[in-house]
């Protein structure tokens, strides 16, 4: 041994092992082959790998014994041992330092024996088990212990993970071969027996006795063997005791849904019951039933694993769901298997190995408290999951998580990440590619496969509301919805061929369900950035292709132009090419010619200055043709739309637009006319001062005609105004602050449901669009007789002009000018016109009174409406409260509306 080298390990465990037993090295050949199978296997302890718990437990050791110097002092030491690089493993130094300062519980329990320690083989599941030591005799019931141990669990999934304490606790000494010596159990513990309390026990047959080939290391020390007598009993016969052990048997079987000897499934009651032929004392019944309690649980959970596991229609978020609950099973079998092997042991050697080592009903029910507590959330959860799949599954695991317990919500966490893994990969092949493989409809994104290319985005994808887990909020959902949406619609509707990858970056995906643990514990973070991020990067982009490659924004200021009369040059002249047109009857126009006049009026105004892409959009529409209409009732503008832009402008926006068109054409005609009117009357003015007694009449139509002014010039203000341009530019506002196509949609829905509403075209308005039409017949009217009356007037003047050219001519000649005859004749004609006058004036002054009575009625009407503008619009239609003097009714209308106003100041 001189000549190895003194540093290396073999040299360095071989001292170790000398320390320990205080022997020589030929004394310790056989420690030392142990030792070194020790440290050559893979085997783990069950305590979670964190150096600040085990430094915290290490403190909290010796506050305990009362040592509170030296816990500060070992927290200043470790404290420069973090800020130095020395040591690369120091979890595994101070867990080892921990392990070594352990004391036993109880004096006789310390390990005498070493040769028994070290020649026990390592334990049977050391490689199968990692999280179970193959202990479960040895609770340790402090409750420093298992606040320590539930600490270190929390995180992780299993049964094992409810505690390390569970099955680490003292070392039973039965185990190790042998008894401690008289001598030595008042003896201080020494470092030997400090380092057999943080080995493992193996609890395999071969490890209860030294080889037969060798004799045991150090002195003989007897041992308490006692025969264990096999304790089955017969039920055929009559009643008969049964002993503990073979309670203790039986429950083992009955923990994994399987019946005993004794106690068996009681179909009628639904539960495990107790023969009634087996005599026990009321204490063991009570704890059999009690521990009995866990058999049903496991078969409750089982049963729906088994019945759901197979059932395809169930989903992946529903498979995920029974792969969590066979996980947790497969942790609890885990601890029937370290259970039945020591049974196994007592029943093989027959022996008892003294009260602490045996399996018994109290034993078995603090060990099982943790793990029934686990299957009672499991069935719990099974039950409050019936019937629920997809999103909605994910929702109800999520709720059963919001509690205090933090076992239970560690638990449910963990199913949780397993759950949601399904619903994180789609909503990531969603957003980041567009793709929607939802085979069970599972995911809370549906899509309608029937709904055309040109619905795509109003109708083919949509939200179940069952389907989003409460874990993610309508907006988020909403975002994601529109995510995808987004990436279709560029494909699809806009043939854009951009990787979605260039659209915006794929963050790493849910690939395991740690993933999904690590955003579920960051859904207001890391979560909702991935999703504003995919959102905003997405929906910038396909504004962007719409405003560049489409004109989207554009095409909206062609509808105020064209459609909503917002180019004034255009519309003027097209009235003056249309009017020789349109004043035909309906059934004589063709549109083609129509067309011309329309391409005609572009060429001619600031609409040549458009792009041709809207122009030629620009088209000619003819309404369906009722008995008696005009061209004027009928013409109508339009606006062809297709591709990307009609998912902005859809068939119901473009009736919409069609409503309003019609309404603003017959008020700008209404405009056109009275314009001709007013022209009608400034050029016959001088004319007709030779026929005085046409002077009242003429008087009453410029009265007529400028209440009739006044009353459109104010309509026109209102509309274009305060209707049109106040509507659009808030439209424009939202639109340039639109973050994504939806946004866009809803102002422009908003935009015209506002104008249909304010031009009174809405169901609300439709008795004062009633009387709107009915003064703008009373306008037409009105044109009409003042055109009759022009017309007789003019006759009339042409044949006394004639009359009195001739009469000069013959005066110029020699002659007399007329005949008595002629000037009889002369006279009678013009008696007879000054007989149509009064017919004039009375017509004029029916006309004027309807017209009154149809404008008070309108007031009314507009007095009483909720919208302030139109009560706004009735005090300036009546500005100098002309019509209010005429009608009682609009005097309290407009008193109440006063009042109402002063109240509210």
């Amino acid at each position: 041994m001189a000549t190895l080298d003194q540093k290396s390990p073999n040299v360095l465990l071989q001292s170790l092992c000398c320390r320990i037993t205080g022997k020589s090295e030929a004394e310790v050949a056989h420690q030392f082959q142990y030792a070194v199978r020790v440290i050559g296997n893979n085997y783990a302890p069950t305590f979670e790998r964190d150096e600040f718990l085990v430094s915290e437990k290490i403190k909290k050791e010796l506050v305990k014994q009362r040592r509170e110097a030296d816990a500060a002092l070992f927290s200043e030491l470790h404290r420069k041992l973090q800020t130095q690089g020395v040591l690369k493993h120091r979890w595994a130094v101070l867990y080892l330092l921990l392990s070594l300062s352990e004391d036993p519980r109880k004096p006789s329990s310390r390990v005498g024996n070493y040769g028994g320690l070290f020649a026990q083989a390592l334990p049977r599941d050391a490689h199968s088990t990692p999280f179970y030591c193959t202990r479960p005799q040895s609770l340790s019931l402090g409750h420093g212990e298992r606040s320590a141990a539930l600490v270190g669990s929390v995180g992780t999934s299993g049964i094992s993970s409810l505690g390390v304490y569970t099955l680490n606790g003292p070392t039973p000494q039965s185990l190790l071969g042998g008894q401690v010596p008289p001598s030595a159990a008042g003896a201080a513990p020494t470092l030997g027996s400090r380092l057999a309390w943080a080995l493992p026990i193996s609890s395999s047959p071969s490890a209860l006795a030294p080889p037969t080939a060798r004799l045991p290391l150090g002195p003989p020390v007897p041992t308490a063997r006692v025969i264990r007598p096999r304790q089955d009993a017969d039920l055929t016969g009559e009643r008969c005791e049964v002993h503990e052990a073979a309670l203790v048997r039986d429950i083992l079987y009955v923990f994994q849904g399987i019946d005993g000897k004794f106690i068996k499934m009681n179909v009628q009651e639904n539960c495990y019951k107790i023969d009634s032929k087996v005599v026990l004392c009321k204490s063991l019944r009570d704890t059999s039933s009690r521990l009995a309690e866990l058999g049903w649980l496991h078969n409750k959970v089982r049963k729906y694993t088994d019945a759901r596991s197979l059932d395809r229609a169930f989903g992946l978020v529903g498979q995920s769901f029974c792969a969590a609950l066979h996980q947790e099973l497969k942790e609890y079998y885990r601890l029937l298997s370290v259970l039945h092997s020591q049974l196994q042991v007592e029943d093989e050697h027959g022996v008892t190995m003294c009260t602490e080592s045996s399996l018994t009903l109290r034993r078995l029910l603090v060990w099982m408290y943790d793990p029934k507590v686990r299957l009672k959330t499991l069935a719990a959860l099974v039950d409050f999951c019936q019937g629920r799949k997809g999103g909605e599954l994910a929702s109800a695991v999520h709720a059963y998580g919001k509690t205090g317990d933090p076992q239970m919500r560690a638990l449910v966490q963990h199913i949780l990440c397993l759950v949601s893994h399904p619903i994180l990969n789609f909503l990531y092949r969603w957003i980041y590619d567009g793709e929607l493989e939802d085979t069970y409809h599972e995911f809370f994104v549906a899509s309608d496969p029937n709904v055309k290319t040109d619905r795509l985005w109003h109708d083919k994808y949509s939200l179940r509301k069952s389907m989003i887990p409460s874990f993610i909020t309508m907006d988020q959902a909403r975002k994601v919805l529109l995510i995808g949406k987004s990436i279709n619609f560029l494909h699809q509707v806009c043939h854009d061929r951009t990787p979605p990858g260039k659209v915006t970056p794929a963050s790493k995906p849910a690939d395991t369900p740690k993933d999904a643990a690590e955003l579920l514990s960051d859904l207001e973070g890391a979560f909702q950035e991935k999703i504003d991020a995919a959102y905003f990067d997405t929906s910038k982009y396909l504004l962007d292709v719409l405003n560049r490659n489409y004109l989207l924004l554009e095409h909206l200021q062609a509808m105020r132009r064209y459609l909503l009369l917002g180019q004034g040059d255009f519309i003027r002249h097209l009235m003056d090419l249309l009017k020789p047109e349109l004043a035909r009857p309906a059934t004589t126009l063709y549109q083609h010619n129509l067309t011309g006049i329309l391409e005609t009026a572009i060429r001619a105004t600031n609409a040549q200055y458009d792009n041709a892409e809207i122009l030629k959009r620009l088209d000619v529409r003819l309404l369906e043709v009722s008995p008696g209409d005009t061209g004027w009732d009928v013409f109508s503008l339009d606006y062809h739309v297709d591709g990307p832009i009609a998912t902005v402008f859809t068939r119901e926006c473009m009736g919409h637009y069609l409503r309003v068109f019609n309404f603003l054409w017959r008020a700008k005609r209404m405009e056109y006319t009275l314009t001709d009117i007013w022209k009608g009357q400034m050029c016959n003015a001088k004319l007709l001062k030779t026929m005085p007694e046409l002077s009242g009449v003429l008087h009453q139509c410029h009265i007529l005609a400028s209440e009739m002014v006044h009353f459109i010039h104010q309509m026109q203000y209102y509309i274009t105004f305060e209707v049109l341009e106040c509507s659009r530019d808030e439209l424009w506002n939202k639109v340039q602050q639109a973050q994504d196509l939806d946004h866009i949609i809803a102002a422009h829905e908003v935009f015209l449901d506002t104008i249909i509403s304010r031009c009174l075209l809405d169901n609300n308005s439709r008795s004062l669009l009633n009387q709107l039409r009915a003064i703008f017949d009373q306008i037409i009217e009105f044109q009409n007789a003042q055109d009759s009356l022009y017309r007789s007037a003019l006759e009339e003047l042409a044949l006394r002009l004639q009359y009195e050219e001739k009469k000069r001519q013959r005066e110029e000649e020699g002659e007399w000018g007329v005949t008595a005859e002629q000037e009889a004749e002369e006279k009678r004609r013009v008696q007879e016109f000054q007989g149509t006058i009064p017919k004039m004036r009375s017509q004029l002054q029916i006309l004027t009174h309807f017209y009154q009575s149809i404008v008070q009625q309108f007031l009314v009407l507009l007095t009483t409406s909720p919208d302030e503008s139109l009560r706004f619009l009735s005090f300036r239609l009546d500005f100098n409260e002309h019509y209010r003097a005429r009608e009682p009714r609009l005097r309290a209308s407009i008193g109440a509306t006063r009042g109402r106003r002063l109240s509210y100041i």
